[in-house]
């Protein structure tokens, strides 16, 4: 504080806290003493700090081994729940948790052994569930557990390969099936098994190059090099006709499906060929087209060799073929690997997303964002954000009693008061901060539903 060296009565009296001219602190009239401000006592919480945090009763029972019984005389403690469909959930204190758990159990030693115990009777219990889910898959009637994909898949598997000269084996449908079904539950995975799908594709591209565009290339090759009269074709123009037949109707259920989804997707058919967003379908389509068109080059070439008796026209139609059925396998290999690596979506939805978040007055800036596409119509968005602590603030004033914080801030006369009044009120307003998060993320999701994984991180 600061007094005044000319006064006469008395000891110096305190006078207001004002700058004084430059004049009075040269002439010595004035002169001050510093006060030592005070300070709260720093608290050492250590490296590992846990004696404040919370866990949920179901994570007391299965780290700490205890009964429901158990946790009825703890302190309940009330907070905002992580998950959409509640407002609130009860947690404990770690600490209570834990001296339960040692009184239960009497020592740290009794409580591993315990948890060990219990470990290895979970392995086994996940193990007989993995066998039963196994046996089941055996006896499971897949039609009735399909959708129009895979119905479309199993139409294209089910017709018997055309001639040699069109020919792609059913491997890359099958191989899709399977894709298709694997869906068995593993908490491992976080985001579940939705890029399985480009893994079968991108295996069907690879079958569709070695097995298809092999076989084609090597005939057309050897007939080069070792041209030999061709015998009576009727038998291959039968089995042609046949896979022009079976292979168009495929052909033609593939486009509608296609078209359908383009349609619901708000995009054009080639846009949802290019972007692959439903591989399995993708690969029906490709497969069955290079097939339609195959056909007509074999029969094309065929008719050349009939028509003038050179062999050469029968080889270059499989070498056609061979070049045709490679391509489609480059191009699944390709959008495949694209999609599995993660390829972000269109920048016109990335930027619409962007601007849904900076139009919330809670938002100050939008940094750093990414919005990967999980494939089948699934996009996961993460970005980190500056929120406006004064909106935040307010959020929580506002559903607040003032004149009972009015009355609160009179009461603080100690720093161990003002201590206890700003940890209360920070620990809301924080509180406050990630209801207004949650808030942000059930909005995006909301308009925009092929959003269904939400990472906003705190700047």
């Amino acid at each position: 504080y600061c007094t005044s060296g000319d006064s006469k009565d008395g000891p110096p009296k305190p006078v207001s806290v004002n700058v004084p001219s430059t004049e009075k602190v040269l002439s010595g009239k004035w002169s001050c003493r510093c006060a030592v401000r005070a300070v709260l006592k720093k608290r050492e919480y250590g490296s590992k700090y846990t004696q404040n945090n919370f866990i949920t009763a179901v994570r007391a029972m299965n780290e700490f081994c205890l009964k429901p019984s158990d946790l009825e005389q703890l302190r309940k403690i009330r907070r905002r729940s992580p998950h959409d469909d509640t407002e609130a959930f009860t947690v404990f204190l770690r600490s209570d948790v834990e001296a339960k758990a040692l009184d239960v159990w009497g020592s740290p030693e009794a409580l591993a052994r315990e948890r060990k115990l219990r470990k290895v009777v979970e392995q086994e219990y996940q193990e007989n569930i993995y066998r039963n889910q196994q046996l089941l898959k055996e006896y499971k009637d897949f039609w009735g557990n399909t959708k129009v994909s895979n119905q479309l898949v199993l139409i294209a598997s089910s017709w018997f390969p055309e001639s040699f000269h069109g020919v792609h084996p059913t491997f890359p449908p099958h191989c899709v099936l399977f894709g298709q079904s694997v869906y068995l539950h593993d908490n491992s995975l976080l985001y579940g098994f939705s890029n399985m799908r480009y893994i079968a594709s991108l295996i069907s591209g690879v079958g569709i190059f070695m097995m298809g565009a092999g076989l084609s290339w090597y005939h057309g090759i050897m007939g080069l090099l070792h041209p030999q009269q061709m015998e009576s074709l009727l038998w291959a123009y039968c089995i042609l006709a046949g896979s022009l037949v079976s292979e168009g109707a495929t052909l033609l259920v593939a486009i509608n499906e296609i078209k359908k989804s383009a349609r619901e997707h708000g995009i054009s058919f080639y846009e949802y060929v290019m972007q692959s967003r439903d591989p399995s379908t993708n690969v029906v389509l490709l497969e069955d087209a290079a097939a339609v068109l195959g056909v007509i080059m074999a029969a094309s070439c065929m008719g050349l060799t009939s028509l003038t008796g050179n062999p050469y026209y029968d080889s270059l139609g499989s070498l056609g073929v061979g070049t045709l059925l490679g391509a489609v396998s480059a191009f699944l290999i390709y959008t495949n690997t694209e999609a599995l690596i993660g390829r972000s979506i269109q920048a016109e939805h990335v930027q619409k997303l962007t601007e849904f978040l900076e139009n919330d007055p809670a938002v100050r800036a939008i940094h750093d964002v990414k919005a990967t596409d999980l494939g089948l119509s699934k996009v996961r968005f993460k970005a980190e954000v500056d929120f406006d602590g004064r909106v935040v603030t307010r959020s929580y004033l506002e559903k607040q009693d003032i004149d009972q914080i009015l009355n609160e801030i009179q009461l603080v006369k100690t720093s161990e008061d003002l201590e206890n009044f700003m940890l209360k009120h920070g620990e809301n307003i924080i509180d406050t901060l990630g209801a207004e998060v949650d808030r942000l993320e059930k909005e995006l999701k909301q308009r925009n539903p092929e959003v269904r994984h939400v990472d906003l991180e705190i700047l």
